[in-house]
């Protein structure tokens, strides 16, 4: 994990980004304040909110907007791409290849300049899916 170097590392920054390091479910800011508040009890909500929001805004850390949902944020911050569950709103990395000329391509069909692009795929995760099949089954 990387941090831009113009912006301090305070101790809770620090231990906000090894918390958001240990997992992999993407967590939303109040999900982050659960794990962070374990090492630091007199943390703050609106603490972790404003260092997530100042992390993700220096490159430190992503923050996902997807479909709707609450912001989650990723320690991943090399390009990769993301799945949602339909049903239950679970964020997973999705281990393909990043599609490399999709930049020039879209830019060329559109005259736009491309500054970046963002996919996510949909559907229903493996818990979810196995409910599906349940119900239709009965």
């Amino acid at each position: 994990m990387q941090h831009t170097p113009q912006m301090r590392l305070t101790t809770q920054r620090q231990i906000i980004l090894e918390e958001l390091g240990k997992v992999t479910s993407h967590p939303t800011a109040n999900e982050v304040y659960d794990m962070v508040r374990k090492r630091l009890p007199r943390i703050g909500l609106g603490t972790v909110y404003r260092n997530l929001e100042l992390m993700s805004d220096t490159g430190m850390i992503l923050k996902l907007e997807v479909g709707g949902t609450q912001k989650r944020f990723d320690a991943t911050v090399a390009p990769h791409y993301h799945i949602r569950c339909l049903s239950c709103g679970k964020v997973d990395d999705v281990d393909i290849p990043m599609i490399s000329d999709i930049n020039r391509i879209a830019a060329d069909k559109s005259k736009y300049q491309i500054l970046g692009h963002h996919i996510e795929f949909t559907g229903l995760c493996h818990d979810c899916s196995s409910v599906e099949e349940k119900v239709s089954i009965n």
